[in-house]
């Protein structure tokens, strides 16, 4: 424990004069009460009996007195206080079949309605960041507190071609860990040479034991299709849990799938969701399903962010002026009940 006004500490040096005068004063008292001549007068004037219970409303009263002068140095403690903080990935699919009418309007402007949604009801320790991702992946707004910028990144969101869900969650680590001085997340599975020859199998992602980030993070990855790019999700999949990112994934439609008309075109739309499911177990999170605007909404509502533990100084004058009040109340209670009277 510290304080903001140590010098006031010395003050509490009344503690200990007010002992000494208390026993000085009950030593006189007994002297004077020997004067008398009359052994009847003496136990008169020494009381009948109250022994020990004559010192504690005193003592409660000097104790009070201690907390009081404590309070007054304004004492302060560093605890621990859970907070709603650290790094949330969108990662949205942005692939032609997000254009499908099926869900009203469209199912891309049902995305963008429910993830502003989301980024308005978060709290300003918040950093969000937002990745789109079809044939490829990219950053589209990197995570920030701005809120406001988030929201003008997910309005910037456009229907492209193909799905590449690995890439998108690769690219959203390489968006969580930015500035860092490790190499992205992304370099080894999406540099030219990395890459595969044909008949030749990917790299594995290697566990290099449980990197923590700095802040809790967590990727909420949405898309209403299959992955039909490299790399597979299942194959870098431990490149996030390596790292302690959850990826909670987002199906937007049904197992099933539908043919869709886009643009004068017949496009038939599955989704994955034995692989979501998997991605987000392997990563210590959930999948989530959603067929409509309002569950869709609803599942972004009951994403849990992680909490964290920080470390706040909080002044505690306050709870050793409340001890000192509770003190004197007891103090002056006893007194009253045993003396008839408040010393």
């Amino acid at each position: 424990m510290s304080f903001h006004w140590p010098t006031l500490l010395w003050t509490l040096l009344a503690v200990p004069a007010l002992i000494a005068l208390y026993v000085w004063a009950q030593r006189r008292r007994r002297k004077y009460a020997l004067r008398y001549a009359s052994l009847s007068m003496v136990k008169e004037a020494l009381g009948s009996g109250p022994g020990l219970r004559r010192h504690i409303p005193p003592a409660l009263t000097i104790a009070a007195l201690a907390f009081m002068l404590t309070g007054v140095a304004r004492p302060y403690a560093e605890i621990q206080v859970p907070s709603q903080e650290g790094t949330v990935v969108l990662a949205m699919d942005v692939s032609g079949s997000m254009q499908a009418t099926d869900v009203q309007p469209n199912r891309m402007e049902v995305a963008r309605s429910a993830a502003k949604a989301f980024v308005l009801k978060q709290g300003e320790n918040i950093r969000i960041g937002v990745v789109s991702f079809s044939g490829d992946a990219s950053i589209v707004q990197s995570p920030t507190t701005d809120h406001g910028l988030v929201i003008e990144a997910i309005d910037r969101l456009r229907p492209q071609r193909a799905t590449a869900i690995g890439r998108g969650i690769l690219v959203s680590l390489d968006a969580i860990f930015e500035g860092s001085e490790d190499e992205p997340p992304s370099y080894k599975w999406l540099r030219p040479d990395a890459q595969p020859a044909p008949g030749k199998a990917a790299p594995v992602a290697s566990p290099r034991g449980r990197i923590i980030p700095r802040a809790a993070a967590t990727i909420v990855l949405l898309t209403d299709g299959q992955n039909n790019q490299y790399p597979p999700p299942l194959a870098i999949v431990e490149e996030a849990s390596s790292r302690g990112v959850r990826v909670y994934t987002i199906g937007l439609g049904t197992a099933e799938g539908t043919v869709l008309r886009i643009q004068g075109r017949s496009v038939r739309t599955r989704l994955d969701e034995d692989t979501l499911k998997r991605v987000a177990a392997l990563t210590d999170a959930q999948y989530y399903n959603a067929t409509n605007e309002g569950e869709l909404r609803g599942v972004y509502e009951n994403l849990s962010l992680e909490l964290v533990l920080r470390k706040e100084k909080q002044e505690v004058s306050a709870l050793f002026a409340a001890a000192a009040a509770l003190l004197t109340i007891l103090a002056a209670g006893l007194s009253l009940r045993w003396f008839g009277r408040i010393p």
